[in-house]
């Protein structure tokens, strides 16, 4: 079985600042977004076990409110140009 990646996963809210978490949850980029597309259609939180803030050098799990969430990046690397919208 493949190890999953760290990926950087950019949340745009209604209100408020990005939020910015790396997640090695997922094997990749499509299923992370395949996660994040059923959360959104269930009405449901996401919720990433192995994540941290990217500012932070613990690891844990976190509950995003997918609620006022706008849209979604997610990419390998992190910058502005890269990784697919949801």
């Amino acid at each position: 079985m493949a190890e999953n990646v760290e990926l950087v996963i950019r949340f745009h809210p209604v209100g408020g600042d990005d939020v910015s978490l790396l997640s090695s949850d997922f094997p990749g980029p499509d299923e992370a977004l395949d996660a994040i597309v059923r959360a959104l259609d269930d009405r449901h939180s996401l919720i990433l076990r192995q994540a941290r803030d990217s500012r932070v050098d613990r690891a844990g799990a976190i509950v995003i409110n997918l609620a006022n969430v706008v849209s979604v990046r997610v990419s390998k690397t992190d910058s502005d140009t890269t990784g697919p919208y949801l």
